[in-house]
């Protein structure tokens, strides 16, 4: 059988610093409806765990623990990043959603372990669906404090920032891969959804 032509695969992207220096970051993707429709939020959040791991060559692994997740370095108990358990919702608006938050890890700011949220959702619309992968309010300990200097801001744009992002655009085009059986070309298009400074 012929292989599928190729597809290319848009993928909105912004992250950026808010006014109090907290890590806003977005992703999505646009889907067929019924591709979106497979799109659950443990589905999502499954994924996302087998993506980290792949990318990372088994050197970080998500963790279940009773409490929560935690992505620890594989052979360690040294939660890099620690949430609460999972909250899964859906509304009426067609939006299902799983919530992960920030409760602590190495890389989180002292005093800021009880702030930020990672979410992975689903739209479904009547002609399309989205996935959007949101980071929100994270305060990373290489900034150092809410009034980062600009030579942490660049360190950290260059390392924390830099990988997150290559792994959501790397999860983002696994899962139209997997739900829509097309392996695309993927183009990177930034976006601005809210204002702040570009990381």
């Amino acid at each position: 059988m012929a292989e599928p032509s190729p597809h290319e695969l848009e993928i909105s992207c912004q992250q950026i610093l808010l006014p109090d220096s907290s890590v806003y970051s977005v992703q999505w993707i646009d889907l067929p409806v019924e591709a979106a429709l497979r799109a659950t939020p443990a589905f999502l959040l499954q994924h996302y765990f087998t993506v980290v791991r792949r990318c990372t060559l088994g050197l970080i692994s998500p963790v279940l623990e009773p409490h929560g997740v935690e992505f620890r370095v594989t052979g360690t108990r040294r939660a890099l990043l620690a949430f609460s358990a999972a909250q899964f919702e859906a509304d009426q608006e067609g939006v299902q959603a799983v919530h992960l938050c920030i409760s602590g890890g190495i890389l989180v700011q002292p005093g800021e372990c009880d702030n930020g949220m990672f979410s992975l959702l689903t739209t479904i619309g009547a002609d399309r669906g989205r996935v959007t992968v949101q980071l929100s309010d994270y305060c990373p300990l290489l900034l150092g404090s809410r009034n980062p200097s600009r030579l942490r801001k660049l360190c950290y744009g260059m390392t924390q920032s830099f990988f997150h992002k290559v792994v959501t655009i790397r999860y983002l085009a696994s899962l139209f891969r997997e739900l829509c059986g097309v392996k695309a070309r993927v183009a990177v298009r930034n976006v601005v959804v809210r204002q702040g400074t570009d990381i």
